[in-house]
């Protein structure tokens, strides 16, 4: 309910030139009563069986585009027939959207209750993974343009239509395609998330303008992705360059970019080039720079072939290279045209880099959304065992809320810093220790855990709180004990970092579970976390 269906609805049948019918408009035309009036003197009971009448009914008609309750996919027979007669759409919408869009509507029965949010939230449970069971499309209904979410629909129709296999609805083991928006006025683009997006010429294609795209890589990901990646733009006539530079993030440094340029202005990349970030954070972060730069901008598209960047790096349009004195000291904000994060790469993916991108989605539910950190939770067991479901899941939640922060805050002057949760101490580990020694998933999961217990010694959480970021971060395969690098040696490492203001160090910290701080600490609760946090707990 309050997904939009009815608007978008319309528009699309409009669109598509078909008839619009709304399952619940039919029931009251047909019964003369309204919904709430069937459901408080027929009971809820009476009215689903109705409804399941009613969409045995509609789905056997032709050229229509309808709109079902929320609650229609109860019934498994409306499910099953839903699936095997209509080509079906999720329109997917946050707890706190759905509450803004019902709260003066009295005709949501199941909503007159004296803690509609609660209730919300049990329905959701209960029907998330009936939607996502039966859907072929998952459309996320946060941003406010209705025209661009009816465009959206229309070219993944497109998309199926032009022979993309169906999915195996009830298969573990597929997943509905869900595609997010980044808000950006004119620099919006979309995030698309589900398997096989790789083996789909049309999901890359459709945001490279010019004849030329330049490919930049690894020799890690090259052998596994990027045949797949250049076979289709070859084929469509377009000239393919091919950057393959080391793998790890020791090279993320300004050699790695003057290859790039390097090979840029070797192949006489104009301005209408589009260069695609083809890799895991580094990769992604050099080639935005890359693109920031070069003829002083040209578009860029992100396929993030690793966790981390998928469910962090590869949004928000943070670019840059590490400097041997601080990581990503050095860059731009540039946001690319489009996300296309493959899950089907998480296959391949060692564990180690699949336990670094759990570190970023447990960031997310930490700072922003203790419902989420809550899931993660209960669900740590499947994430490591790499459930497609739950992937994405954590894949989906994790890039709606970095897109919300990114829409609210894009150039860091504020609210985004706070996902930088982890990451001062993080940084830290990296510089101390020399890039790649740790991966940057483990120096930020390890890193939350000491600025969960900076957040205790500063009063704002209980102890229970640290014990249960650090249980988790464990869970996901990750260090919670920082390296003894010498704790002078950790506070000089700390100064030079991006959130740092007059020389004192800035950290976010929890208040409480789910909530953020930004704030600078006493040197002394500061060296404390520092001595109790390093290994062996030596200082």
């Amino acid at each position: 309910m309050g997904s939009g269906k009815t608007t978008i609805g319309r528009l699309l049948a409009r669109r598509l030139g078909k008839r619009f019918v709304d399952s619940d408009h039919a029931i009251e035309a047909r019964t003369g009563a309204s919904i709430p009036w069937i459901f408080e003197i027929e009971g809820e009971a009476s009215f689903r069986r109705r409804e399941a009448d009613m969409i045995r009914e509609l789905t056997a008609q032709g050229d229509i585009v309808l709109a079902t309750g929320g609650g229609a996919i109860l019934d498994p027979a409306s499910r099953a027939l839903l699936a095997e007669r209509g080509t079906v759409i999720y329109l997917r919408a946050g707890i706190g959207a759905i509450l803004q869009r019902t709260s003066h509507d009295k005709n949501r029965p199941l909503l007159q209750t004296a803690d509609p949010r609660r209730k919300l939230e049990q329905l959701l449970a209960q029907r998330e993974p009936l939607y996502r069971e039966i859907a072929d499309l998952v459309i996320d209904t946060g941003r406010p343009n209705v025209q661009s979410m009816v465009q959206t629909i229309l070219e993944q129709l497109d998309a199926l239509a032009a022979g993309r296999a169906r999915r195996a609805k009830t298969s573990m083991n597929q997943a509905a395609q869900l595609t997010l928006n980044v808000e950006l006025g004119e620099r919006s683009y979309p995030i698309a998330i589900g398997p096989g997006l790789l083996s789909d010429p049309a999901a890359l294609a459709r945001h490279v303008g010019g004849n030329k795209v330049a490919i930049v890589t690894n020799t890690t990901v090259a052998p596994l992705y990027l045949d797949n990646v250049a076979a289709p733009l070859r084929a469509a006539g377009r000239e393919v360059v091919e950057i393959v530079l080391p793998d790890g993030e020791e090279h993320k440094h300004w050699g790695s970019l003057m290859q790039v340029f390097d090979a840029l202005l070797a192949n006489k990349c104009d301005r209408k080039t589009t260069l695609v970030a083809l890799g895991g954070g580094v990769i992604g972060d050099l080639t935005g720079f890359a693109a920031a730069s070069y003829m002083r901008g040209v578009p860029f598209v992100q396929i993030p072939t690793t966790l981390l960047a998928q469910v962090d790096s590869s949004v928000g349009g943070k670019t840059g290279i590490n400097h041997p004195l601080g990581k990503n000291m050095i860059g731009a904000f540039y946001q690319p045209r489009a996300v296309l994060a493959d899950t089907s790469t998480l296959s391949t993916l060692p564990d180690r880099e699949l336990s670094a991108g759990l570190a970023e989605v447990i960031k997310h539910g930490a700072i922003l959304d203790a419902e989420f950190f809550d899931w993660i939770e209960a669900n740590i067991a499947a994430l490591v065992a790499r459930e497609p479901q739950a992937l994405a899941h954590a894949i989906a939640r994790s890039c709606e809320i970095k897109a919300d922060v990114v829409r609210k805050d894009e150039r860091e002057g504020g609210l985004r810093a706070v996902l930088n949760f982890g990451h001062t101490f993080g940084h830290a580990i990296e510089a101390g220790l020399g890039y790649g020694e740790w991966l940057h998933g483990e120096a930020v999961g390890c890193g939350m855990v000491m600025a969960a217990d900076l957040s205790h010694r500063m009063g704002l959480v209980d102890a229970a709180t640290v014990e249960r970021l650090r249980t988790l971060v464990q869970a996901a395969g990750l260090p919670t004990v920082g390296p003894d690098l010498g704790i002078e040696r950790w506070i000089e490492l700390m100064e030079v970092d991006k959130k740092n203001e007059g020389g004192a160090i800035k950290f976010i910290l929890l208040k409480p579970l789910g909530s953020p701080s930004i704030t600078s600490v006493p040197e002394e609760l500061l060296r404390a976390t520092l001595a109790a946090c390093v290994t062996d707990g030596r200082t």
